[in-house]
């Protein structure tokens, strides 16, 4: 094989690799935006979930190196790290840019999101590797049969359940009246079931 050959070799064998590493990172694209789906209603007009996921993806891309972990739910915690970061990051400019610090609240009231705890949960050292890929694996389906519902029922579905929040805090979140949430809630989780089972 001559100099120019091994040379495309190395290069298609690289964005071979490249290619997989990117369709890797996008199975976590639906789990990061359910994550995201926390933004307090005062920065969304100005903080898009979709462009927050896709720059912590990138970031990932770009930082793989320093990616110490060798499995799933350890790709997920870091991945929600790096997210809860470029969210942080986000609302801090655009409060330096208003020069109303005041206002800011942290995304998660609690301290810890429960995207963040599923990617615990799936992390768990009490099981055994097997249990933790399955674990994984129901997330990230969960993650999609969610991206798949009307955007309304996956933002109180988040909210409600991921996020830990209150039907009257839901319905104070998305501007709309408790019985709407509630039928939402209703409908967005017997969606669920059905696709689920």
């Amino acid at each position: 094989m001559d100099p120019d050959q091994k040379s495309r070799s190395a290069q298609n064998s690289s964005s071979i690799s490249e290619g997989e590493t990117c369709r890797e990172l996008g199975r976590y694209r639906n789990f990061l935006r359910l994550q995201a789906m926390g933004i307090p209603p005062r920065y969304r007009p100005r903080l898009e979930s979709s462009d927050l996921v896709q720059q912590t993806l990138l970031d990932a891309h770009e930082n793989l190196h320093q990616f110490r972990g060798k499995s799933e739910p350890e790709m997920a915690k870091w991945l929600s790290k790096m997210l809860a970061n470029n969210i942080s990051d986000a609302m801090r400019a655009l409060g330096r840019k208003k020069r109303d610090v005041a206002r800011e609240r942290p995304l998660d009231q609690g301290g810890r999101s429960s995207m963040r705890c599923a990617a615990d949960w799936i992390a768990s050292e009490q099981t055994s590797p097997s249990l933790v890929a399955c674990k994984a694996e129901q997330v990230l389906q969960l993650a999609e049969a969610i991206s798949r519902l009307p955007e309304s029922q996956q933002e109180v579905i988040v909210l409600h359940h991921l996020h830990g929040r209150t039907l009257a805090d839901v319905a104070a979140h998305v501007q709309r009246s408790p019985s709407a949430v509630a039928g939402l809630l209703y409908r967005g989780l017997k969606s669920l079931r059905n696709e689920l089972m």
